[in-house]
């Protein structure tokens, strides 16, 4: 099957879970290669069965090379503990699941394939199309868009899970898609989050070589003070990865000088560390 006929299939088959960008409403047929809502609205899909739901401009600095990059990186289990952590939450029965800028795609696909229940429904999104066209050719049964998460093109409830690795939140949004009952599972990196990383490309005075999530976990709290926190760390092994991957996987690259990039690849490092807190809140 080609993958403007399996997107479509898909999108057919969970259409009451989209809607219409310009006047709300859930969408109501697909007319050939364009899905349609009942006020004629009209989207077309992608060579590749994905949609293409912003509304205006966007940049994004995640490009194809660093999108590959991290595809090797994550296909190689940098993640796979944090996956783990995730799935751990979810009830073993059938899950629809909305990944928040899904990037490349393998966490989505991981979650899938470690929840493993036929049923299970995993739509991922991103604002950058060169990461949605590199998650299309996953072997997965998910489904990968381009939106913004600050307008979702998603029905109210439509999902019963929502997995947030690393990207920004709109929870009023968040909770607006949700349904009752359903989880919001956040991941944001701790102060030790890559941290050889940091002290190999800066120095103590310069601003990345420290991080702090306070801001982030403080937001969080404010708008779910019953949170449940659970930290995840581990130590990644560097033998499977090129170290050059794992530099420009991450936005850390984008702040260090040319020197500084050089220094850090005739170094580079044998482990690196892991550190996140996985935030968990719960619908009423």
């Amino acid at each position: 099957m080609k993958k403007i006929d399996r997107g479509i299939a898909f999108v057919r088959a969970n259409l009451a879970r989209f809607r219409c960008l310009v006047c709300e409403q859930p969408y109501a047929a697909i007319d050939g290669h364009s899905l349609v809502c009942p006020n004629g609205h009209q989207l077309d899909f992608s060579k590749k069965g994905s949609l293409y739901f912003l509304t205006h401009q966007v940049q994004t600095e995640y490009d194809a090379d660093m999108l590959a990059a991290r595809r090797r990186v994550l296909q190689a289990g940098f993640f796979t503990p944090i996956v783990t952590a995730i799935n751990e939450q979810l009830p073993p029965t059938s899950q629809r699941i909305l990944d928040i800028g899904s990037g490349e795609g393998t966490p989505l696909a991981e979650l899938l394939a470690s929840h493993n229940q036929p049923q299970d429904v995993g739509i991922g999104f991103d604002i950058s199309k060169a990461g949605v066209n590199l998650a299309t050719q996953l072997p997965t049964s998910a489904y990968f868009c381009v939106a913004d998460l600050a307008q979702l093109p998603f029905t109210d409830g439509a999902f019963t899970a929502i997995m947030d690795v690393f990207s920004p939140s709109a929870y009023a949004e968040f909770e607006r898609v949700l349904e009752p009952g359903g989880q919001l599972l956040k991941v944001v990196p701790n102060p030790e989050y890559l941290i050889e990383l940091r002290h190999l490309l800066f120095t103590p005075d310069e601003r990345q070589y420290h991080y702090d999530n306070q801001r982030v976990l403080d937001l969080f709290s404010q708008h779910y003070p019953q949170a449940r926190r659970q930290r995840i760390r581990y130590q990644v092994a560097l033998d499977q990865i090129a170290f050059d991957d794992l530099l420009v996987m991450t936005p850390l690259h984008w702040g260090a000088q040319p020197a500084q990039l050089a220094s850090a690849r005739a170094r580079g490092l044998k482990t690196i560390t892991v550190d996140v807190s996985l935030l968990i809140s719960q619908k009423s």
